[in-house]
């Protein structure tokens, strides 16, 4: 068997220790497993700086504490300490019905960057350096506005050719959405489609076959494991073992996979940026700005719960906008 891919850590049917419980509770919210590895990380990272108190003897005052130390000691940004906040929040308010009220909070300071954004130019200068399916996966980010982990997660039931659009389950915070499919990527996608259809054949006639669906008992009953519809589109080449059920599955490809063959594209392409895969995303954002396309729609299309989110994106386009121009032209 190849290598355990990125899944689920499995835990006892009946789990009695503290961490299990948590695991155990967050997967019957069906949230998702990188949900499940944030909240479970800061709740070890909180008990360990209150030296291993049990969270059920610590109070609202606890928590601030550890808020404060990660503002001042640590200088997180903004949004980690909101992360840390959430996953705590989430552990007394809903796991252990202990309400924590109101919170006085040193904030973090705000560290917001102005995102690297690629041109067109550039962003089609990456990508053709990319051989398949790599290219297709980044044509799917800067054509979509998918991060790395939806991407390569996607489904074949995910592309919606007729309606032009990608199925986004599941991203982050859990939330699900709908964004554009490039129709320019059309036979890109039905030859991948094919390929995975025949790696799919070539599974079940092992006796194979199967993906994960869920850890919701009710999506397991409705949803057939083996079905085309919910194999994934970029699948990885070996079959992995799942711990969590006891069952060889193939998992997609690997996000860190993606990750490094873009990296290795950007310098192929000698383009003197920091840029990575999100960097795609960005650009998705800002091509759409440049046209004209309303804040509140690329808002829905990248997933974003706050509008202050995506309006970063309209720094990137502040001297073209304004039309400013240096003192030396």
């Amino acid at each position: 068997m190849a290598k355990i891919p990125e899944n689920r850590i499995p835990i006892p049917i009946s789990p009695n220790k503290f961490i299990h419980r948590l695991r155990a509770f967050i997967r019957k919210r069906q949230l998702s497993w990188s949900t499940e590895k944030s909240y479970v990380n800061w709740v070890k990272r909180f008990i360990k700086f209150h030296r291993m108190k049990h969270p059920e003897e610590m109070k609202s005052a606890h928590v601030e504490q550890f808020l404060h130390h990660l503002a001042v000691d640590c200088h997180v940004t903004t949004n980690t300490q909101k992360a840390a906040l959430n996953a705590i929040a989430f552990l007394f308010n809903q796991f252990l019905e202990l309400p924590l009220g109101t919170l006085n909070i040193t904030p973090a300071k705000k560290k917001r960057k102005v995102p690297v954004v690629f041109s067109h130019f550039e962003a089609l200068a990456v990508i053709d350096t990319m051989s398949s399916p790599w290219k297709l996966m980044t044509n799917l980010m800067y054509g979509g506005g998918l991060r790395v982990n939806e991407v390569v997660s996607l489904r074949i039931k995910d592309i919606d050719f007729d309606n032009k659009r990608l199925i986004v389950e599941n991203g982050k915070g859990g939330k699900s959405r709908v964004t554009v499919l490039p129709k320019s990527l059309t036979k890109a996608l039905e030859l991948q489609i094919n390929n995975t259809y025949m790696q799919h054949q070539a599974d079940l006639r092992r006796g194979l076959g199967s993906v994960y669906i869920s850890d919701n008992i009710a999506d397991r009953l409705s949803q057939d494991s083996k079905t085309f519809a919910e194999q994934y589109l970029f699948p990885a080449r070996t079959i992995s073992f799942d711990m969590a059920s006891r069952t060889p599955r193939r998992h997609h490809v690997n996000e860190k996979s993606l990750q490094r063959k873009v990296k290795e594209a950007i310098a192929f392409s000698r383009i003197n940026k920091n840029g990575t895969p999100h960097t795609f995303r960005h650009s998705f954002a800002t091509r759409l700005l440049e046209r004209g396309t309303s804040i509140r729609v690329i808002q829905d299309l990248l997933g974003h719960s706050d509008v202050s989110t995506t309006e970063i994106y309209t720094h990137v386009l502040m001297n073209k906008t304004l039309n400013i121009k240096s003192p030396l032209e």
